[in-house]
C-alpha cells in the first residue's frame, strides 16, 4: 500500500567508544515472503545518522522491511581490534511498517553486541 505521509529514518551510535558511527554502510531492502528486493545503500555521516529520510513521500510504502548495518567494517575502520572472523560483521534488523508514520529505527552497536528499538 503506497503512502504519502510516512518515513523510515535511522541513526547509529558506537557504545564502544561513546560517538556517533560515522562511516557506516547501510542497505534497505523491502522483503516479501523469501523476496529481498534491495531499495537502496546509504552511508552515515559525522552525526551518526543519514542526510536524509531512507524512506519518504511516494517512496514510502508500508510492508516488511529489512535494515543490514555493516557493522564489521565499521569497526574495523575506527581501529576497534576485531578477532577474524568477528563475532559482529552484517547485522540485519528485520521490521513491518503497517501505519503511514514516522518510523525510526536505531542501532546501538558495540563489538560484542547490539540493540535497536523503535525510536521516535
Amino acid at each position: 500500500m503506497a503512502a504519502s505521509g510516512g518515513r523510515l529514518t535511522t541513526h547509529v551510535l558506537d557504545t564502544a567508544t561513546g560517538k556517533p558511527a560515522a562511516g557506516l554502510k547501510i542497505a534497505l531492502y523491502r522483503v516479501s515472503g523469501n523476496s529481498h528486493r534491495k531499495v537502496k545503500d546509504v552511508v552515515t555521516n559525522a552525526d551518526g545518522r543519514c542526510d536524509a529520510p531512507l524512506l519518504e513521500g511516494k517512496d514510502f510504502a508500508t510492508g516488511q522491511y529489512e535494515l543490514i548495518f555493516f557493522a564489521g567494517d565499521y569497526l574495523r575502520a575506527s581501529g576497534q581490534q576485531l578477532p577474524e572472523p568477528a563475532f559482529l560483521d552484517q547485522v540485519p534488523i528485520r521490521f513491518g511498517m503497517a501505519e503511514d508514520t514516522h518510523y525510526h529505527v536505531p542501532l546501538l552497536i558495540s563489538p560484542y553486541g547490539y540493540s535497536t528499538y523503535r525510536g521516535s
